[in-house]
């Protein structure tokens, strides 16, 4: 008898990758500090392969404070420097300045009263996961009404690299979406 678990077709033979898909990937997530820190590495992505940033996701833990976004607000020219310097992460300058400005509209969503980043997400699917039925990778979405709808929320609180695609990428990584396939052995209720 065979033991092997059947899951999505995305990981691949990647270990890094396997393991993200398989105790990660579309898990619930309500910790502000982590959905902080998963936006910065989805943003990072725009462009390149989620195995170029996953394989960087500790490089990116330590250049930026162990994602703390008091201190990531506030990096001034001398940060970036030494940002577009590390070898950790993705040294693109554009995406560099995306994670001091996206803290800083962290920060203010946190200090308006607003509250929690989490309830400024997951307010988007009434605070509950959309589970999808997909048969095939290829019928998976690039983007939804939904992610068209908090997309557009981020952008008018000052959020960058929020695009509904990046959006849509960071909806199923945090749990908003289960687009794990039928039969991947991660689909709700079958774990």
């Amino acid at each position: 008898m065979s033991t092997t678990r059947i899951r999505c077709t995305w990981p691949g033979d990647d270990a890094r990758m396997i393991d993200y898909h398989d105790t990660l990937w579309g898990t619930p997530e309500h910790d502000d500090r982590k959905l902080f820190a998963k936006l910065v590495l989805d943003g990072a992505q725009a462009g390149l392969s989620w195995k170029t940033i996953l394989h960087r996701s500790e490089g990116y833990r330590t250049a930026f404070d162990d994602w703390n976004v008091e201190r990531i607000a506030r990096y001034g020219p001398k940060d970036v420097a030494r940002l577009l310097n590390d070898p950790g992460i993705i040294r693109n300058r554009a995406k560099v300045a995306s994670a001091i400005t996206n803290a800083q509209a962290w920060l203010r969503i946190m200090e308006e009263g607003k509250g929690s980043f989490n309830d400024l997400l997951w307010q988007h699917v009434d605070h509950k996961t959309i589970v999808n039925r997909w048969k095939h990778s290829k019928q998976v979405p690039a983007t939804t009404a939904v992610s068209d709808a908090l997309s557009k929320d981020l952008k008018k609180a000052d959020f960058s690299f929020v695009g509904s695609t990046i959006v849509y990428a960071y909806m199923q990584a945090i749990g908003m979406v289960d687009d794990h396939l039928v039969d991947c052995w991660r689909r709700t209720g079958t774990h």
